[in-house]
């Protein structure tokens, strides 16, 4: 007899650094990129939830936020919860027992010790416990088999197919938002994803060496293209501070971004068109490989000569002009 699959993912790294009361406190760039791991594998295991039930708070929500969109899964079929928020086990059964009979996979997102309690209490037998004594840390997914309806879970109803964490999942497994930074024809047209996709921003990079003005551009995650750093504005940030995290993220670099955009330019991609908004960067610093998040991939500085014969938008091609006429011009001043 086949079951029903239970997907288990607690949130990722969150950053204690802030300030922030523990249900605001946000995710970190490793636990952003550690939540798009779980979202890819899961698209590549073809596992993608008919429902997702998500704590509301701010780390599991940028977690179910970015494991959705790596599998390219409409945001409507997210329900935040607010009965995971640190809640114990009888709190995520009444949760579960809620969706709707014929769900056939389910994905849960919350916290521990609570998932892990929920995911002792489902699988028959016991759980070996890692040598770090962690059966769910963060970014971590567990893969259940239920033999139950969801109204009706029980002690031990469940076989516990796999406990994946996101260091186990190759750094190079598709994200369905990523696709078509190589072959753009490949894309699934068909699949959904919510509105606010389609709004992204990116990083202009440069510096000024020996008076020269250079561009950095980062391989796409294939190593196909050149690329910059870009992403989907996250919902909870601007497009100017979305952009400066993704310049973190995917080039590892730090610096001083404009405060307001130097343009713009679009690309098809899930069946429409999304506009990237750019904000030139000057770069102060490249942080080193062990802690650039991405640094399977290549980065270089170029002259803009070079840097534009290696962009494939003719419209991201004319604001690599448009930067390098008002460096000119500040320059000028100068002097």
């Amino acid at each position: 007899m086949k079951g029903k699959t239970l997907l288990v993912l607690r949130h990722g790294k969150s950053d204690w650094s802030t300030g922030e009361e523990d249900f605001d406190r946000p995710l970190v760039g490793r636990g952003h990129l550690g939540s798009r791991k779980m979202g890819a594998l899961i698209r590549h295991l073809k596992l993608r939830p008919d429902v997702v039930l998500s704590s509301p708070a701010a780390r599991a929500r940028a977690t179910t936020e970015a494991a959705c969109q790596a599998m390219g899964l409409a945001a409507k079929k997210i329900s935040w919860d607010e009965r995971i928020y640190a809640a114990p086990t009888e709190f995520l059964l009444a949760a579960l027992a809620d969706c709707p009979p014929g769900a056939e996979r389910v994905m849960l997102v919350g916290h521990n010790p609570g998932v892990e309690d929920l995911v002792a209490y489902l699988a028959e037998g016991e759980l070996d416990i890692p040598d770090d004594g962690k059966v769910l840390p963060t970014s971590a997914l567990a893969q259940l088999e239920v033999f139950a309806d969801w109204s009706k879970l029980t002690r031990g109803c469940a076989t516990l197919v796999a406990l994946t964490r996101p260091g186990q999942v190759p750094d190079d497994l598709p994200a369905a938002d990523d696709e078509d930074e190589d072959d753009p024809e490949e894309e699934d047209d068909s699949r959904p994803v919510p509105d606010y996709f389609y709004t992204q921003s990116a990083v202009l990079p440069y510096r000024l060496l020996d008076g020269k003005l250079q561009i950095m551009l980062i391989a796409s995650r294939k190593a196909t293209r050149w690329v910059i750093p870009k992403g989907v504005k996250e919902p909870e940030l601007s497009l100017r501070d979305s952009a400066e995290k993704e310049a973190l993220e995917e080039a590892g670099i730090r610096g001083q971004l404009d405060d307001e955009a130097i343009g713009d330019y679009d690309y098809k991609k899930w069946g429409g068109v999304c506009k990237v908004t750019v904000f030139p960067m000057a770069v102060s610093e490249s942080v080193p490989e062990e802690e650039w998040e991405e640094s399977h991939r290549e980065r270089q500085w170029l002259e803009p000569k070079k840097a534009k014969r290696l962009i494939a938008e003719p419209a991201l091609r004319k604001l690599v002009d448009t930067l390098a006429k008002k460096i000119a011009k500040g320059l000028a001043k100068e002097r």
